[in-house]
């Protein structure tokens, strides 16, 4: 079984290292990990706001496209880190509920490209526009003076963790 390609990491490379190391203390884990459970609430919320259906894997599939463009069922297990035919059943079930439509690609037939419609790029958007606004409300309510740490911790990690960047636009933006 083909094992889907993570980003490079620099040192440290195990998880003990990272929390044993200054720039990678247990303090910065436990504080991503507090704040990715309100950034997953948050993503949930909006979610559910426009698309009660859909789950956050699901979710995270029509960002994938949005985000990238469209791509074949491998390409696409790949960026979610699931096997292929774990790719497939979600494929199924978006297509199925009109989010996604399945085309040859035109440099070689043989090949099915995954890419949204316009009902699931709208999905994306709408979430996005939900969970922009969420986070908006939760940043103003943040001292002024730590915004700018913020920003450049957040840019940092992203960058590490293999993530393009959110649009700047909030017609444009990507992400989930």
């Amino acid at each position: 079984m083909l094992m889907p390609k993570r980003p490079p990491l620099t040192t440290p490379s195990t998880p003990d290292e990272a929390r044993s190391s200054p720039a990678g203390a247990d303090e910065v884990v436990t504080a991503v990990l507090t704040a990715s459970r309100l950034l997953v609430a948050v993503s949930a919320r909006s979610l559910a706001s426009v698309e009660e259906a859909l789950t956050l894997p699901q979710f995270r599939m029509l960002v994938v496209l949005d985000s990238r463009g469209a791509m074949n069922i491998s390409r696409l297990g790949e960026h979610l880190d699931v096997i292929p035919s774990t790719a497939m059943r979600m494929v199924d079930r978006l297509v199925g509920a009109g989010m996604l439509a399945r085309t040859a690609n035109p440099a070689n037939r043989r090949e099915i490209l995954i890419d949204l419609t316009d009902a699931g790029r709208r999905v994306v958007h709408q979430a996005t526009e939900h969970r922009r606004d969420e986070i908006a409300r939760i940043v103003a309510a943040m001292p002024s003076d730590q915004r700018a740490g913020l920003i450049e911790a957040l840019n940092a990690f992203t960058q590490a963790g293999g993530e393009p960047p959110a649009h700047v636009k909030p017609s444009l933006d990507v992400g989930w």
